[in-house]
C-alpha cells in the first residue's frame, strides 16, 4: 500500500494533477517524462516503462541507465537547449546554470528521480529484477539523495567537438553527494580511474590503488544516464579522451561525431 501511495506521488509530481492548466499541459508534451504512461494513463505499471539499469560492479555507486532518453526525446532536450541561445556564439561550448534552472531541467530532475524509484536492473546473476525497497545498496541514489529538495539545482550544458573530450577529475567538493550526466548525440567512452592517495580529498579513507584495474571503461550511448554517489562520486577520477585511437569500443573505434552533455549537480548549503 506504501508502494502504491508513493507511485502516485511521484506521478504527480513528474505529470502534474488532472486539473492542470493548458499551459503547464503544453509544457509537459514539449519534454515529456521518460516515463510515458501509456499516454497520460496514471495506471500504467513499472513494466510498461522498460528503463534498465546496470550497476558497475568494480564502482561502488556508479549506475548506467543505457536507454533513459528515447531518441524524440533526445531531439526534444536539445532542442531546449539551443532555445537557450547558449551556444550562439561560435566559441563558445559551456553554460552554466547556478540556483532556479530552466523548466526543461526540473523535469529532467523529475525524470531522473522517478526512473530510480521505478524502474529495474540487471541483477549479478544476469535476471531483470525489480528493486529492493528496503536495501539502500542495491538502488542508484539512497533515499537520502533521491528524496533532497531540489534533486539538483546546477547543470553543465558542454558542447564537445570530434576529438574534444574532459581531463580526469573529481568533480568540486562545493557539489554534494550524488551526480548525474545524461549524454546525447555521439557515443563516447568514459574511463574511471581510482584517486591517489595525495589527491584525496576525504579524509580518514584507505586508498588502494591495486584494488581495480587502471581504468574502467563505460560506454555512454545517445540518450544514456550515469549517476555517481559515494565512493564512484569521491573516490574514482572520470575522463573522456577523444584522442585517435583512444575512443575504442569491444576492437572497433567509435566515429566521433558532435557530443551533448547535461550534468546536473546540487550545492553544498553555504556555511
Amino acid at each position: 500500500m506504501e508502494v502504491e501511495e508513493e507511485r502516485k506521488r511521484i506521478v504527480r509530481e513528474v505529470f502534474g494533477d488532472s486539473s492542470s492548466s493548458d499551459e503547464e499541459q503544453q509544457q509537459q508534451h514539449q519534454f515529456p517524462a521518460i516515463a510515458t504512461l501509456n499516454g497520460g494513463n496514471s495506471s500504467a505499471t513499472v513494466d510498461d516503462r522498460h528503463y534498465i539499469w546496470e550497476q558497475i560492479k568494480e564502482i561502488e555507486g556508479l549506475w548506467l541507465c543505457p536507454e533513459f532518453l528515447p531518441p524524440e526525446h533526445q531531439s526534444s532536450l536539445l532542442r531546449a537547449i539551443e532555445d537557450e541561445g547558449w551556444f550562439t556564439e561560435g566559441f563558445h561550448n559551456q553554460a552554466h546554470r547556478f540556483g532556479d534552472l530552466p523548466a526543461w531541467a526540473i523535469k529532467l530532475s523529475s525524470c531522473i528521480r522517478e526512473a530510480v524509484y521505478f524502474s529495474k536492473y540487471f541483477s549479478e546473476c544476469g535476471d531483470m529484477e525489480s528493486w529492493d525497497l528496503n536495501n539502500e545498496e542495491s538502488r542508484p541514489l539512497p533515499s537520502e539523495l533521491l528524496w533532497r529538495e531540489p534533486l539538483f539545482d546546477q547543470l553543465i550544458a558542454h558542447i564537445y567537438q570530434p576529438g574534444e573530450g574532459i581531463c580526469a577529475h573529481v568533480d568540486l567538493m562545493r557539489f554534494e553527494d550524488g551526480i548525474a550526466i545524461v549524454s546525447l548525440e555521439s557515443t563516447c567512452v568514459m574511463h574511471f580511474s581510482l584517486v591517489d592517495k595525495e589527491t584525496c580529498c576525504i579524509k580518514d579513507v584507505e586508498i588502494q590503488n591495486n584494488a581495480a584495474p587502471m581504468k574502467i571503461p563505460i560506454l555512454l550511448s545517445p540518450g544514456s544516464l550515469i549517476l555517481m554517489h559515494g565512493d564512484a562520486r569521491y573516490l574514482w577520477k572520470h575522463e573522456i579522451n577523444r584522442d585517435p585511437e583512444f575512443q575504442v569500443w569491444e576492437g572497433q573505434e567509435l566515429h566521433q561525431k558532435k557530443r551533448t552533455s547535461i550534468t546536473l549537480r546540487k550545492l553544498c548549503p553555504q556555511v
